[in-house]
């Protein structure tokens, strides 16, 4: 399997060089060469148990990396979660909810960074190299993608979060971390500028090549194809569970990334009748599927904060589709984006995204009414999903909603909602007394370039 630019720069890259890449040096995101479509593996998969069925996902993808180290990654990845199913899927009243926060953050993210972490330990241990992870959080990432590296050898990793703009439990979860390893770094600004601080580090190619920068943001393919796996998961348990054909799946989204999964899904043969991108009040991409106009606005703090973002760098990767793989095209396309920061395709959005807004007076509601009449909790994120794909169910077709992170970590929408201290786990609640480190900087590339090198060179 090989790997191209989405804007068609450079020679194709294996698996193992896209993922230490982690962004194209032209700009662009990584994507296959070509899916594999796997209809006629359905059935043999369908009762895999998920370790198992991550592995058979990802060797298609992976084929540098010999199936016995493939298998060892895989298992030590997995093997810190605390459901034997690793993403559950838990029936709540008309939708069926596929819990992803049993991993060790809590958080979503965790399925694809325990994966990364491990998977960039071997190609590590292969060179001899080192590397030195820069990423942008807007909640999970983070503590994930610490939780992924932490203490391990040839390792760093920086991560920026937005200062004040995630929620206190997100903010301890990744700066009581103390391994040396790890820079915690405050943002005085919104997701975008951590998120464009990444990318313009990386296009210094300079200085990315003289401190072996590395990505565990979703720009890392690895990230999307890791992703992947759940939706299979989730379509084979309930199908198996209703004997219905084909399911829709509900996506709480900011960055593009989890619902771009799904689509590659899809694109491989995975019988999804429809897929329902929610996002909060930052609506550019619920715009955009229900307008066909892609248009910058202002970033709103709201009770999702992991959504709270303008520019999704996964959408690239969907308009190289949309493109019909015409790298030309779609570099036009992101030049006159980041030139008038609207962006008007000259093809429509395909009938297989639907799109929403769910806003935070239906975010409470959604938390309120689903606790008073299933007993269950839902966090902000996961209840934009919800009171979203509620407006897309269909008889016959069963609806799967993304259930991204504990509610344990947003408590203050918990209480604001059912007017009760509901939202508690023990590992969040451990984390109030355990001490913290962190350093506040300029949203600036040269403040955050700085550090890496001052880190680097130290």
């Amino acid at each position: 399997m090989r790997y191209l630019s989405t804007r068609g720069g450079g020679a194709p890259l294996r698996f193992k060089d896209t993922i230490l890449a982690g962004l194209a040096r032209d700009g662009g995101l990584f994507l296959p060469e070509a899916l594999p479509n796997v209809a006629d593996r359905l059935t043999a998969w369908s009762q895999l148990a998920y370790p198992d069925l991550a592995f058979e996902i990802i060797r298609l993808f992976a084929d540098d990396i010999p199936d016995a180290a493939l298998r060892t990654i895989v298992d030590k990845s997995y093997a810190t979660f605390r459901h034997p199913d690793v993403t559950p899927v838990v029936k709540v009243g008309p939708v069926h909810v596929l819990e992803l926060f049993h991993g060790p953050t809590l958080a979503f993210k965790d399925v694809a960074l325990q994966f990364l972490g491990n998977l960039f330990e071997y190609v590590l241990g292969e060179t001899g190299g080192e590397m030195n992870i820069v990423a942008a959080t807007s909640g999970d990432t983070g503590s994930a993608a610490i939780y992924g590296v932490r203490g391990r050898e040839r390792i760093r990793i920086f991560v920026m979060h937005p200062h004040g703009r995630v929620s206190p439990v997100q903010e301890r979860q990744m700066t009581t971390v103390l391994d040396a390893n790890v820079c915690n770094l405050a943002v005085d600004g919104t997701f975008d500028d951590c998120q464009n601080i990444v990318k313009e580090l990386f296009g210094d190619l300079s200085f990315r090549d003289t401190y072996a920068l590395g990505a565990v943001n979703s720009i890392n393919w690895a990230r999307v194809l890791a992703q992947v796996v759940y939706y299979f998961y989730a379509a084979f348990r309930v199908r198996e569970a209703t004997g219905a054909e084909r399911v829709r799946f509900t996506v709480p989204t900011g960055n593009f990334g989890d619902i771009f999964a799904g689509y590659v899904a899809l694109k491989m043969g995975l019988p999804i009748d429809r897929l329902v991108l929610a996002t909060n009040e930052n609506d550019i991409l619920s715009r955009y599927f229900n307008t066909g106009v892609y248009s910058l606005g202002a970033v709103a703090p709201t009770l999702s904060p992991s959504m709270d973002i303008q520019v999704a760098s996964n959408f690239e990767r969907y308009l190289y589709y949309l493109a019909g793989e015409d790298a030309a095209k779609l570099s036009r396309w992101m030049a006159d984006f980041k030139a008038m920061g609207t962006l008007r395709p000259d093809r429509p959005p395909p009938p297989c995204i639907a799109a929403g807004r769910g806003d935070t007076a239906s975010t409470l509601a959604t938390i309120r009414a689903y606790w008073e009449a299933y007993g269950y909790l839902l966090d902000p994120h996961t209840a934009v999903g919800v009171s979203v794909g509620m407006h897309f169910l269909q008889d016959g077709v069963p609806m799967i909603c993304l259930a991204t992170a504990h509610p344990a970590k947003f408590g203050d929408a918990i209480r604001q909602a059912t007017g009760l201290d509901l939202a508690h786990h023990p590992i969040l609640d451990a984390l109030a007394e355990l001490p913290t480190r962190v350093q506040v900087v300029p949203a600036r590339k040269e403040a955050v370039a700085a550090i890496v090198k001052a880190t680097v060179e130290g």
